[in-house]
């Protein structure tokens, strides 16, 4: 048995809330440490919860701590900053990419982090683009493996209700025979399966960044 610490951030979200459950029944995991901004009611005696301001970069690093592997699945929505691009990029760039680089100063040496299917920083795309732009700016850190996973729709419940993504998840869920070959990366994922690659990409011995899409991810979680 390993005597790892992982820190989790977006751990009350879709695939974190999935993520910090994979972890806490790891045997490989003895700490697992998440950063919240609100109380977290589940207990467990693996787990340590820390509340944080992630704009106060001090307490970022301070609460970050030390440990091996750092897990992202961090995210907002255009509802939920109302539409403010800026807001968006506070959470979807500013955190992941602080996090990155206060990690690299303590130690960590794995980061694994949720994108998406198609992100590119050149990408025209906003949400896209941005996408693209977290991970160049994470794998400039030069961790020692860098796991990027990029599923395209998630399926699974979400607390707030999406009307677009009702709509595509009936058309992924209708015709998936369709989505082959290339398309194949395009297929909705649950994000429970997303949560369970993740960790086990976390125990890959690879260098370097790596990417991972449907195919990657649904071998990963076989393994």
């Amino acid at each position: 048995m390993q005597s790892l610490t992982a820190v989790v951030l977006g751990s009350t979200g879709l695939i974190g809330a999935q993520l910090v459950e994979k972890l806490l029944k790891d045997n490989d995991f003895e700490k697992v440490r998440i950063l919240v901004r609100r109380p977290f009611e589940l207990t467990h005696e693996k787990l340590e919860v820390q509340m944080v301001n992630f704009d106060n970069l001090a307490d970022f690093r301070a609460k970050l701590g030390s440990g091996d592997c750092i897990f992202c699945c961090i995210g907002t929505t255009q509802k939920q900053v109302k539409g403010d691009k800026t807001a968006y990029r506070k959470v979807d760039f500013d955190i992941p990419v602080n996090a990155a680089k206060m990690g690299k100063d303590a130690g960590f040496k794995k980061y694994l982090l949720v994108s998406s299917v198609g992100a590119k920083a050149s990408a025209r795309n906003f949400y896209l683009k941005l996408k693209g732009e977290v991970e160049k700016a994470i794998a400039e850190q030069h961790f020692e493996s860098f796991h990027v996973l990029r599923p395209s729709m998630l399926l699974g419940d979400r607390k707030e209700v999406r009307m677009g993504e009702i709509i595509g998840k009936g058309i992924m869920n209708a015709l998936p025979f369709l989505l082959t070959g290339a398309l194949k990366k395009y297929r909705g994922i649950n994000a429970s399966d997303v949560a369970h690659a993740m960790v086990e990409a976390s125990k890959l011995d690879v260098k370097g960044m790596v990417a991972h899409h449907y195919d990657d991810m649904m071998k990963m979680i076989k393994m």
